[in-house]
């Protein structure tokens, strides 16, 4: 059986097939996980640019733009929704596909399943077909090997497509023109890096490839037909964006090995790589009740990769000299202080930042913990306290509670929509496999 064969016919059946409960339950853990990261993002400068671009637009009432009371279509609802999504980094990731999964695949399933008045199995069902095919697509290009190909918006395309399908009610063949509808808008270059606002990379990552999956569905929905097979033959997608593609990893293990279980959810507000650097400083700080006046030097040793990315950053959630100062400072890190540009240029942190030492280490990178880090603080007495963590709270080898989810996403969601509504929407969440309809939660979802 070819493989697009194999993919369809795998979505097309996502609809009945039934998940297993661990499955369900960690698909629940990142619908509720972006709900999040869309209503904090909202009141953030990407979100905020977003909503007003949503107003600039109208248009045919289909669904919600979370933290507002603005309905719009369902592609132009995705994208507003996927920038509020990736407004920050408070959204999930995935390691071996190099993608943000959540920010693009929960924001274009949410708009069709309001769009189609879906139930909420219906949508747990999509997001988790969603991550199967959106992590494998970029493996089957060599996520390691994509030099300046942006991962995370031709993963997200491919991703929203599928799970936008499944909710569209697709059926096999429709579903193959609607991947190749994806494939020809999946685009994306690495200059994001470059960008101090979080705006572009929020668009590049997750409402570019949110719109365009929904788009692909949407159109397929009006009748639009196309190539059969984007993957194999002549001028395919793989070929194209990769060297050395590998097709089987596209439908390796589809329905046993699903990619939402290996997918991380982030304790912290802040990037990824200093997930495990700020675990092990906050271990440190109340196991010897570190004071930050008893504070010489933090040396902290994180895989090369990781350290390139967060070194000494412009923007304070992706900073981690920023973030190891204020959480010695405060004694905590709330969402607000990891995102304050303000106070990432006040002297106090600015003399406590210059104590911090990030080293890039590739001895720490294991294939099975690929973010570590040890971080080792010599206090003003000569003592030196020294914490490894290889595995952060939250990724798939050291997972959050059911509560440790909910909590995070009560701390982000109750400063936006309150405090009863959003205890109310969480527990909708935790039960959506018996929600009738989702536009039940988008009542819960909009500003009060």
């Amino acid at each position: 059986m070819k493989v697009i064969d194999e993919l369809s016919q795998y979505l097309e059946a996502s609809r009945s097939a039934g998940l297993p409960p661990e499955v369900a339950r960690k698909g629940k853990h990142h619908i509720v996980d972006a709900f999040a990261a869309m209503v904090s993002g909202a009141k953030l400068k990407p979100g905020r640019l977003a909503i007003k671009y949503g107003r600039s637009q109208r248009g045919k009432r289909e669904a919600t733009v979370v933290g507002t009371n603005l309905m719009l279509p369902a592609t132009t609802a995705a994208l507003v929704n996927g920038i509020l999504a990736h407004a920050d980094e408070t959204d999930d990731t995935h390691w071996r596909s190099r993608t943000h999964p959540g920010c693009a695949i929960v924001p274009a399933a949410w708009a069709m399943a309001e769009k189609e008045s879906r139930d909420g199995g219906a949508l747990i069902s999509a997001v988790v077909a969603g991550y199967d095919v959106g992590c494998r697509v970029t493996q089957a290009l060599g996520a390691h090997q994509l030099g300046w190909h942006s991962t995370h918006s031709i993963g997200g395309t491919f991703g929203a497509a599928a799970a936008a399908s499944v909710l569209a009610g697709l059926d096999a063949q429709q579903i193959r023109w609607a991947l190749s509808y994806a494939a020809q808008q999946a685009s994306g270059v690495r200059s994001w890096v470059a960008d101090s606002d979080h705006v572009e990379k929020a668009f590049d990552f997750a409402g570019m490839p949110a719109r365009n999956g929904v788009t692909a569905a949407v159109l397929v929905q009006c009748g639009f037909t196309g190539m059969a097979d984007v993957f194999e033959g002549e001028k395919n997608f793989l070929a194209a964006y990769s060297t050395s593609p590998d097709p089987q990893k596209l439908s390796d293990s589809l329905g046993s090995r699903y990619e939402i279980m290996e997918t991380s959810i982030k304790f912290f507000p802040i990037g990824a790589p200093i997930q495990a650097a700020a675990e092990a400083l906050e271990t440190i700080r109340k196991k010897h009740g570190l004071q930050p006046e008893t504070v010489e030097k933090v040396t902290v040793r994180l895989p090369k990769e990781g350290a390139d990315t967060v070194n000494n950053r412009v923007m304070p959630d992706i900073n981690l000299q920023y973030i190891m100062a204020v959480m010695l400072l405060d004694g905590s890190l709330s969402f607000e202080a990891a995102h304050d540009y303000r106070r990432m240029k006040e002297k106090k942190t600015r003399e406590m930042m210059a104590r911090i030492e990030l080293v890039g280490d590739e001895t720490l990178f294991q294939p099975s913990a690929p973010r570590p880090a040890t971080v080792e603080v010599t206090t003003r007495s000569g003592e030196t306290l020294r914490e490894h963590v290889a595995s952060s709270r939250g990724t798939p080898e050291n997972p959050m509670s059911d509560e440790e989810v909910e909590k995070k996403a009560l701390g982000l969601i109750a400063p936006v929509l309150g405090d009863a509504r959003s205890r109310e929407l969480i527990d909708k969440t935790r039960a959506l496999e018996s929600l009738p309809t989702v536009r039940d939660l988008a009542t819960l979802l909009r500003k009060p």
